[in-house]
């Protein structure tokens, strides 16, 4: 009798369990952000060995990850980029966890490496893999064609529900946002509608540690945070609005994105930073208001600061409430120093007195102001990548980045470079130097690539190595933090220019 009822209760736990798989479908999903040699920045705008030696939270992962937690899934999150693992510590740590789904953000520099990775993984676990981002979305074929037998799935663009759909085990062919391999043939199913961002949870930030994110322009540690996806403009070179977030600004309420900063603080009280890291938070003067408002309503400036993007066309008249509400440093769009410059690249009616007039306003309220300038403009010439320098060593700035104009596959400036001839790389490998660099691939009758490259370093040292600059940024040192912030800055530019010697021999 008692084999009997140990039987019946085995069969009932069995069955048991099976009703709980089916009604409630249990994935093991590893998302690994893959190295690709020491330093290189998968998630930022310029996929290379960033010249500030900074890397950036992969919070658009993480968002997605926190969905499939939210779903039941059993989800593993391996930062092997930021973390600078060797691919042999990467297979080992995804080998463990035995993934039955494996989810890779690939980059163009990085594609062939992404794929071997991956190759040697489903090897060892025999699971899926789903490739997501900007280089998936805009060559889904390619991707598929050098991947074969190894990517099952392209996730394009907002990939979000993408991957929860796939998670819990839809039939492919119902997946909206979904190309995959049916067969013999690529299928490639309908886009998937833009989602509502108020809808999606705060990120995962529990599987990674801030520490690992250092940046010498911010507070440390720190963290980043969306407002929104999505942007009101159309720059020719930008992937996200045109490969993943489309032209329209989705703002979340400002209570959504206030409540996200406490939740932040609350999970690692030890960050002393917030970095609004979506491209146009400034877009909407009354977004603006509303999040500086509701920051003040609950007292979070006095406790952290905060550091947003902005355009040089971002109302004046809010810089001030901004100031009040805890902003500390502007990351700024100036691009260029001619305003032919910014119509070569539809940046929109901005120009160059604008700029000057916001770097004036926001140095008079006591912003600290990091420009990001840009060379390499379809009409560039020597003497206009001239002026962008001279003109950003003429206002007040503290900090600049300079980088060239990028031209990434899908975007409206790749296929007109292609069509005229001037895009130099022939293969996803030639997208960056052998350091992992930026390299500019846009090579024009009237300036050559190599000259663009030499102009960035110009500018750079031109703009860093004045007197005057260096001794603005000594006395802005306030704190052992600020020291050492300071200090982590200067080793990244001598590094820089350290991997520039290297490679020239």
């Amino acid at each position: 009798m008692k084999r009997i009822i140990n039987r019946i209760e085995s069969n009932f736990n069995l069955l048991f369990q099976v009703i709980c798989d089916t009604l409630f479908f249990i994935m093991k999903v590893c998302i690994l952000n893959p190295s690709f040699g020491d330093d290189f920045v998968r998630v930022a705008r310029w996929a290379a060995k960033s010249r500030g030696r900074v890397q950036r939270h992969p919070e658009y992962l993480l968002t997605a990850a926190q969905i499939l937690i939210d779903a039941g899934h059993d989800v593993s999150f391996v930062e092997a980029a930021a973390r600078n693992f060797t691919p042999e510590e990467s297979y080992k740590i995804v080998t463990e966890f035995n993934p039955e789904l494996l989810v890779i953000h690939a980059t163009t520099p990085s594609i062939y490496n992404d794929i071997d990775q991956v190759r040697e993984i489903k090897k060892r676990t025999g699971c899926k893999v789903a490739f997501v981002g900007q280089h998936v979305s805009a060559e889904p074929d390619n991707t598929l064609e050098i991947g074969k037998d190894v990517v099952d799935y392209i996730l394009r663009s907002e990939f979000d529900y993408t991957l929860r759909d796939i998670s819990a085990g839809t039939n492919p062919k119902d997946i909206l946002g979904l190309t995959w391999q049916d067969g013999q043939n690529v299928t490639h199913n309908p886009n998937r509608p833009a989602l509502d961002v108020n809808e999606l949870p705060f990120p995962a930030w529990q599987l990674i540690k801030p520490e690992w994110y250092p940046d010498a322009g911010k507070e440390f540690p720190f963290l980043t945070l969306m407002t929104g996806r999505g942007c009101n403009q159309a720059c020719t070179f930008c992937r996200d609005p045109q490969l993943m977030y489309g032209y329209r600004l989705r703002s979340r309420t400002a209570e959504k994105v206030v409540d996200e900063m406490e939740y932040d603080l609350k999970l690692y009280p030890q960050i002393r930073e917030i970095m609004f890291e979506t491209d146009t938070f400034a877009a909407n003067k009354q977004h603006v208001e509303d999040v500086c408002h509701e920051i003040i309503k609950r007292g979070l400036h006095k406790k952290i600061c905060w550091s947003c993007n902005t355009r040089i066309d971002t109302p004046l008249e809010v810089l001030p409430l901004m100031k009040r509400a805890g902003c500390r440093m502007l990351m700024t769009g100036f691009e260029f120093g001619y305003d032919d410059g910014f119509y070569a690249v539809r940046k929109g009616p901005v120009n160059v007195e604008m700029a000057r007039n916001f770097a004036k306003r926001a140095c008079e309220l006591g912003f600290i102001v990091h420009g990001c300038f840009m060379i390499g403009a379809p009409g560039e010439t020597r003497d206009t990548a001239q002026q962008t320098i001279d003109f950003a060593k003429s206002i007040p700035m503290d900090t600049v980045q300079i980088t060239g104009v990028a031209a990434y596959p899908g975007t409206t400036i790749y296929k007109w470079a292609k069509s005229h001839g001037y895009l130099l790389a022939s293969d996803w490998r030639e997208w960056l130097t052998a350091e992992k660099e930026q390299k500019t691939l846009l090579n024009y009758p009237q300036l050559s690539n190599k000259e663009i490259d030499e102009l960035i370093d110009k500018g750079l040292k031109e703009f860093y190595l004045r007197p005057k600059q260096m001794f603005k940024m000594f006395i802005s040192i306030r704190s052992f933090g600020d020291l050492l912030r300071k200090f982590y800055g200067l080793k990244a530019f001598v590094n820089y220019f350290a991997s520039k010697v290297r490679g020239s021999k």
